[in-house]
């Protein structure tokens, strides 16, 4: 079937449903002349006649009335499947999924999120956390977080969060026959709470500055994880140091629950941004996400 034959098709059913050719030639914005000839040049080429035409009437005939019927419910489903995707774009309505990491979903995804929903009762947003790197385009989601230095330069990114700093952290039980590290070598003498992202993946780097001066440690212990609560809650209970974003542990440290180390070697960098494919033909959920997780400072 080629795109003349949908086009003559709709054409027939808009005759068919309006009983006039010149409705019919109205709602499908063509003269009532070239409407004619395309429901005849149709005829032609099925060898059947699909109208009965009077000066004052036009009615289907039995041949007509089966095309109508067969192929009627299909074109009204393609037109409501259109009308949805209308929806979509004059209001906030559907699905947006974001891939994003632990602290950052519960950091900043969840409260937009959740003022959004609020007002917007046709939109549902779906937060996955995955902590390994993933294809947004290839498993189908809307945007995801990362790291600002971390998003691909294909990508649109979108601040949503201040600078951040890391923190390395352990418990007073801890450091009760240890000595601090005083520089981020001295690590290699510490039971370090380790990071895999991925099963298949190795384990997290340690990154740290000073001065301008970049130092990346791998760090060994006893202990792995695969998300940051679980190296918290291991820091907590005396397991190992660990190193996580300084707001995640904030509370601990003021309450004297962990002592923070090497702070003079955990400089800023750029915070959380949202990524996507493209700046073109959003929908009006997902403006309204962009809108709501702007960062403003």
């Amino acid at each position: 079937m080629t795109s003349n034959d949908i086009g003559d098709l709709i054409a027939f059913l808009a005759v068919a449903k309006t009983g006039s050719f010149t409705q019919a030639s109205r709602q499908l914005g063509v003269s009532q002349p070239a409407l004619s000839q395309t429901l005849r040049e149709l005829e032609r080429r099925l060898g059947l006649r699909l109208l009965n035409r009077t000066t004052r009437s036009v009615s289907t005939t039995e041949a007509g009335e089966r095309l109508r019927r067969s192929i009627g419910d299909h074109f009204d489903a393609i037109e409501s499947g259109l009308a949805d995707l209308k929806e979509l774009r004059d209001k906030p309505a559907g699905t947006i999924r974001i891939t994003t990491g632990d602290h950052q979903a519960e950091a900043i995804l969840l409260p937009a999120a959740a003022r959004l929903l609020e007002t917007h009762p046709d939109l549902k947003i779906e937060i996955s956390v995955n902590l390994g790197f993933v294809d947004i385009v290839a498993d189908r989601f809307d945007a995801g977080v990362r790291m600002g230095e971390t998003v691909a330069q294909d990508m649109v990114a979108m601040r949503i969060g201040p600078d951040l700093r890391m923190a390395v952290v352990g418990s007073p039980t801890y450091f009760a026959n240890r000595p601090k590290p005083a520089t981020p070598h001295d690590l290699a003498a510490h039971n370090c709470i380790n990071m895999r992202f991925t099963p298949e993946g190795g384990m997290s780097l340690w990154e740290f500055e000073k001065q301008g001066r970049p130092v990346n440690v791998r760090v060994d212990g006893q202990l792995t994880v695969n998300n940051i609560t679980l190296e918290r809650l291991g820091a907590l209970q005396g397991a190992g140091l660990a190193y996580l974003p300084e707001a995640y542990v904030a509370p601990m440290i003021d309450s004297g629950a962990l002592v923070r180390v090497l702070d003079d070697w955990c400089e800023p960098f750029p915070g959380y941004h949202l990524y996507y494919p493209s700046r073109r033909q959003h929908t009006a959920g997902f403006v309204a996400l962009l809108d709501v997780l702007r960062y403003r400072e």
